[in-house]
């Protein structure tokens, strides 16, 4: 979501329960909240604490609702109130708007869907001097390739066509099927936010001739 300048832009949702409980998230939650000392009294605490090259992490945990701080969010969710939620105020700006629901139907697992997007360049201090391949291999090596890295994936500057930059993917990033979803939503974004001058990012990988084995061809 971002506005006509392209900044981006933050849900306009009640800051007072930043974060929606699903009925199905709730029972997960209570379901594991059973198993506490003290049920009634124990908080499900949701705090981001950083963030990837495309989505917000976050710390989920279970804690007595005393230990909350003086300036955290703290509201029920369920229909009869059965859940205290604490939100840290550090959190409730990034956070509002966002959706704790079941990863899939049966699975238990929990999922935030946030529509707030992160920053792409918080937390970077770039140094970019030079002319624009020297700028766009700074962002690469400062910013982007660390974060790939820790995937066994890589970012390489191709060529520079006009405002136009082409890059390919390498390593754990080859021919993996997120790795269009990494150059739209990570790649592309922090060049784009890095560098005004540049207009579009182009994947330049041959993801066919990659080893990784979540590639797989569209059938003929």
């Amino acid at each position: 979501m971002t506005s006509e300048s392209g900044a981006p832009e933050r849900s306009t949702a009640d800051e007072t329960k930043p974060l929606t409980v699903t009925a199905a998230a709730l029972e997960v939650v209570l379901d594991v909240r059973a198993g506490e000392d003290d049920p009634a009294n124990t908080a499900l605490r949701v705090a981001i604490t950083g963030s990837n090259m495309t989505d917000f992490t976050y710390a989920l945990d279970l804690a007595p609702i005393s230990d909350q701080a003086p300036d955290d969010l703290v509201y029920a969710q369920g229909e009869k109130g059965e859940l205290t939620v604490i939100v840290p105020r550090a959190s409730v700006e990034n956070m509002t708007g966002a959706v704790l629901d079941v990863a899939a139907v049966g699975s238990g697992g929990l999922v935030i869907r946030n529509p707030n997007p992160p920053d792409p360049l918080a937390g970077f201090d770039l140094e970019l001097t030079g002319e624009l391949p020297q700028k766009v291999q700074a962002v690469l090596d400062q910013a982007i390739n660390p974060a790939l890295a820790s995937h066994g994936g890589y970012a390489a500057l191709v060529d520079i066509d006009g405002s136009v930059v082409h890059v390919t993917m390498g390593g754990g990033c080859q021919g993996c099927a997120a790795s269009a979803m990494t150059l739209r939503d990570g790649i592309k974004k922090m060049l784009l936010a890095a560098l005004p001058e540049i207009t579009d990012v182009v994947d330049a990988t041959d993801h066919a001739a990659g080893e990784n084995p979540f590639y797989t061809e569209a059938p003929v």
